[in-house]
């Protein structure tokens, strides 16, 4: 099996804004906290300590058991919940989309960093306790992302309409996607492990949020997990104060606005609007606009006086809901929370929020960059060694990688950078004598350097391409196994869902991925199955 290893900057699937993070490059120091290693959680200790409000920690685990009445909960969960109430434990928290059966693997990337990072935390703090936290996004409403996962290159899809908060959505119809999931995997034990757990989320729950809890419950519970559905009333009490800031004086907007000035050298992940809030019920999540003096439901024949509007605030916050740029504060002011973890967009986003923090008074998390993995067989890490291929090989390129293994197995050279060497000397030579005898002539010596450049660059690319059809049958072996680590040429953690790879490992799945994935480690992990 190769043993080399990828760094996170060198993999190829990371942004400039992302590698400058992991970096720690001076221009982007003033948009976090302080930087993921573990001695600075000492520090991110005590400041959450000194700003966060303690009162909330007891509405927190109020709501925390509610949410979990009907789930069965594991000692260690049960024991993390509680453990919330005191003032020496903390959160570390990631966040995802209620993607149907957990959607692509990196769902499960991301809450094992969590899990992990929690544990290493108690090592190395034993005088406070940390609690891995997933927070659903029961508020979004984006369901054209979420209504599908795909198994072995096919999609199954959830199709229905909705058009209000996706966590408050009935599971109607999805018997229809398990019978045919169901058809699709076989009836291994293993497959009907798969099935039971797809049948107990989806078929035995009315909402979407429901089965989604249920079903990290089953996949997670054993190891601590908690889940937090945001989307509730008492919770939402607590940020009421944040959203009527952002109601009357619409700081928020300003805040990121400023920060993004300081972006100008990379894409932007996010925009504010000037009030980052959606007014939400079962099925409705307008934008909340203000106009001419009122505030509007966007799209809808709602309004609100000033008056009317904090009224409605005061009784119902539960129909308030924050955008992206405002659910991380909102995520920050109810959880005694230490540190995000999310992927590279995710962390390109928070990265425009830190001044909205400071103007907010609430303490801005450490970022971690999820762990991020290749699952592979031992039958492909021996394909791998057998064709001499580099785990950097495989994450190459498909072109370039073919390009490079052509002129490795080549018994000549089809490089002509020597032969291009020798011409520019040649050439430099007789624009030299040009130069003394008649300059007139130096204009053609060079078109006829580039013409004998561009020759040899010709003959190159032939010769490559003659020896490509000479190795045919290897170069062959070599796109399909990375066209098999690397469905459409995209990293396997955004394509495959998790039920896969279960299916050939079962259990013993969930607990090598534990095993293997470390949090603070910034590099893509090879994982043998």
């Amino acid at each position: 099996m190769p043993t080399d290893c990828i760094s996170f900057q060198n993999s190829g699937y990371f942004t400039d804004l992302i590698i400058d993070y992991l970096n720690q490059k001076s221009n982007l120091q003033s948009l976090y906290n302080r930087f993921p290693i573990l001695e600075n959680f000492e520090s991110q200790i005590q400041e959450k300590q000194a700003n966060f409000n303690d009162s909330h920690r007891k509405i927190l685990v109020t709501v925390l058991k509610q949410q979990y009445e009907t789930v069965a909960v594991s000692k260690l969960t049960k024991q993390n919940i509680e453990l919330l109430s005191n003032s020496d434990s903390f959160t570390v928290t990631t966040g995802h989309q209620l993607n149907l059966f957990t959607g692509p693997l990196y769902f499960l990337y991301k809450i094992i960093s969590t899990i992990n990072l929690t544990k290493e935390l108690k090592t190395k703090y034993p005088n406070s306790n940390f609690v891995p936290i997933y927070w659903m996004a029961t508020e979004d409403h984006d369901f054209e992302e979420i209504n599908y996962f795909t198994f072995k290159g096919k999609k199954f899809r959830w199709n229905k309409e909705s058009t209000g908060p996706v966590g408050r959505l009935s599971t109607e119809g999805l018997d229809q996607v398990f019978d045919v999931f169901a058809k699709e995997i076989g009836s291994s034990t293993n497959a009907n492990a798969i099935k039971k757990l797809f049948r107990e989320s989806y078929l035995n729950h009315s909402t979407l949020a429901d089965a989604t809890r249920f079903l990290a419950n089953a996949l997670f519970g054993e190891w601590g997990l908690v889940i937090l559905d945001g989307d509730q009333q008492d919770l939402k009490k607590m940020f009421i104060p944040y959203v009527k800031e952002e109601l009357l004086y619409q700081k928020s907007n300003t805040a990121v606005l400023e920060t993004i000035s300081k972006l100008k050298d990379y894409p932007i992940q996010v925009n504010p609007r000037p009030i980052n809030l959606f007014y939400i019920n079962d099925t409705l999540r307008e934008r909340i606009v203000f106009e001419n003096g009122v505030y509007k439901i966007n799209n809808t024949p709602i309004q609100f006086s000033e008056s009317e509007i904090l009224f409605e605030l005061e009784n119902n916050p539960e129909n308030f809901s924050p955008n992206v740029i405002l659910r991380p504060l909102y995520q920050e002011v109810i959880l005694p929370n230490l540190c995000y973890i999310g992927g590279g967009g995710e962390i390109g986003y928070w990265l425009e929020l830190k001044k909205l923090f400071e103007a907010s008074k609430v303490t801005f998390p450490i970022l971690l960059l999820r762990n991020s993995a290749l699952v592979v067989t031992e039958k492909q890490a021996k394909k791998a060694d057998k064709l001499s291929l580099s785990w950097q090989d495989l994450f190459s390129k498909q072109v370039d990688l073919l390009n490079e293994k052509t002129k490795q197995i080549s018994v000549f050279p089809l490089d002509f950078s020597m032969q291009k060497e020798l011409l520019k000397n040649q050439f430099s030579y007789l624009e030299n004598i040009a130069n003394q005898t008649d300059k007139s002539f130096i204009g053609a010596v060079k078109a006829q350097e580039v013409k004998q450049i561009k020759g040899l660059e010709n003959l190159e690319k032939r010769l490559l391409k003659a020896q490509k059809r000479k190795y045919t049958e290897t170069l062959e072996r070599i796109t399909d196994l990375q066209n098999e680590l690397f469905p459409n040429r995209s990293l396997q953690e955004r394509q495959n869902n998790f039920s896969e790879f279960y299916l050939e490992n079962g259990e013993s799945l969930i607990e090598k991925l534990l095993s293997e994935l470390k949090p603070l480690e910034k590099e893509f992990n090879i994982i043998t199955l």
